[in-house]
Order: structure tokens, then sequence, then C-alpha cells
């Protein structure tokens, strides 16, 4: 019987499990590698543990601390996660990975570079900032097909939407409405994710500004309405600061929580520097029975 331990923790709601497998490296299988099947099984929040994504953290090369491999809840292997890159960073400190409240991180994404701070009375990470890349405006580098990645219009269910794609790593739709919580996301949230110019589809941000920055609520690629989502963040942010709609630095309001994002000019066309901020908390951790998870779970492509 395979039993593997995991670790679970949330970041403004967005919660993760995190493996542990130093032994591997991203786009080699190494010996935790689990099926797609199995990796949406775990993140099943009825009859799996229960998780907006899975991260398994990997070991470190050529300067880096560590390696995130990211998965959705659907199973499908993701880009990049803010969030889940907080919820990796505290489990690294808690393995010894970093100094000086510094943490290098490799992803499908590229390099992300990482500052925490730990808790005095425990030690234990409780916030955390990631170097989050570019926001980018290239309709190829998000990847979106359009002439121009702004004023994307799209109509669902007779609402018509109006947005700008951006580029955080992974594709993002930022679409600004009066209020937020008045959106059926639920019900337009899949259609806009599966629009035929995103072709690795997007995550999706309904969005207001405020007075300190933006308040938004996340459809996320594969997953489905959740708390809070970093890049979204991020890529919200990117377009608003562009748009003339808020400050380079600004709170970002999400049902789980407050985000904070930083923006700079990256001197590559009008894409924008960005630097993401927030907290992060250990929740539990877990042994699971893969093969007893099995037999409650269909899968597709096997255990491991």
């Amino acid at each position: 019987m395979t039993t593997l331990h995991f670790s679970k923790l949330h970041a403004t709601g967005n919660d993760f499990l995190v493996l542990v497998d130093l032994e591997a490296r991203l786009g080699s299988p190494g010996r935790n590698r689990l099926a797609s099947g199995m990796r949406a099984a775990l993140c099943d929040r009825r009859r799996g543990v229960g998780a907006d994504g899975l991260i398994r953290l990997l070991g470190g090369s050529d300067g880096a601390d560590c390696e995130m491999e990211l998965t959705n809840a659907d199973g499908g292997l993701a880009e990049i996660s803010g969030n889940g890159l907080r919820c990796l960073a505290h489990v690294a400190a808690r393995l010894g990975l970093g100094a000086d409240g510094r943490l290098v991180v490799d992803t499908a994404a590229g390099r992300r570079d990482m500052t925490f701070r730990r808790r005095a009375e425990d030690g234990e990470v409780d916030y955390a900032e990631a170097d989050m890349g570019l926001v980018m405006f290239t309709p190829e580098m998000i990847p979106v097909v359009a002439d121009s990645p702004f004023d994307l219009e799209a109509t669902v269910d007779g609402v018509r939407y109006r947005g700008d794609a951006a580029g955080v790593g992974n594709p993002h739709y930022v679409i600004f409405v009066d209020d937020p919580d008045a959106v059926p996301l639920d019900r337009h949230g899949p259609v806009l994710e599966h629009d035929v110019r995103f072709p690795n589809r997007t995550n999706v941000e309904m969005a207001v500004p405020t007075s300190s920055g933006l308040r938004m609520r996340i459809w996320e690629r594969g997953v489905g309405e959740t708390a809070s989502c970093g890049s979204g963040a991020c890529a919200a942010a990117g377009v608003a600061h562009r748009r003339g709609l808020g400050p380079a630095r600004m709170t970002v309001a999400v049902p789980g929580g407050e985000l904070m994002v930083a923006l700079s000019p990256s001197g590559l066309g009008d894409s924008l520097n960005v630097r993401l901020g927030g907290s992060v908390a250990f929740v539990f951790e877990v042994d699971v029975e893969l093969d007893r998870l099995a037999d409650t779970v269909p899968l597709a492509g096997g255990v491991l």
C-alpha cells in the first residue's frame, strides 16, 4: 500500500496540498509523480483531502533552493500560483531551505525570488512576498489569439463583458464591473475560461477599483471560483495601473483576505515588473493511503 505525507496550507483562503519530493526535478517523473486522476482525487473536497491545488516541492539546482510543480484541482499541471508560492515557502522554510529569510524557487513559468517572515513565538512563516516576474500584454506571451489583448468583448447569457488579457506566466482575462458580487460567476466563469481566443484556457477576474486598489472575485482555470488568486491579483493590478485606475502599489481585496501588489516599469515595452505579498497559514498534515483513495474515486490513468 502506497502512503504519502501531505501538508495542507492556505494563503488568503486559497488552499494547497504540499508534497515534499526533494529527489525529483521539474520535467522528471520522480518516485512520487502522481497521475492526473490521483492529483484530482486528492483535491476533491468530498471524496479526497480537498484543495484548490497540489504542489510538489522538488529539489533545487543551478542556484535555486527548490522547484515547484503545480497542479490545479482538475489534475492538470499549471505554470505558477502566487498563493501557492507562499504555501511552498512555509514548507521549504520548515525544511531549512533558503537562508536569511530568502528563497529562490524555479517554476514552470521561470525562476522566482522570495522573501518570508517568521513568527517570533514558533519560527513558522506567516507572510511571504514573491517576485512574480512580468505582467505581459503581448498576445503571444499570454497567450491570446487576438491582434490586441485590450478591450476584448465576450457575451454570456446576453451579458456583454469587456476586458483586457494579461499574462503572468499564466493567462488572465481581467474584466471591470460595477459590482463583482453581482456577477453570476458560477455560470459565466466556465464559459469565459474556455473562450476560444485563449488556447490554454484562462483565469477570469471580475474587479472594481477601490480607494486603496481593487476588489475582485476570481474564476480559476481548472479549479472554479476560489477565495483568492495571487497571479490573478497581479494581472488585475497590472491592467488597472495601465488604465490609470490604480497606483503602482495597491491592495487587492479578495474574498479570502488582502494581497499587496507592487508594480514597476520593466523597460520591456508596456510589460510591468510585479511583486506579490500576503499571508500564509498552516492547516494540518495528513498521511494518505493512495490505494484506499483510488477505491473511493474513479481514476483515469492509474494511481502513480
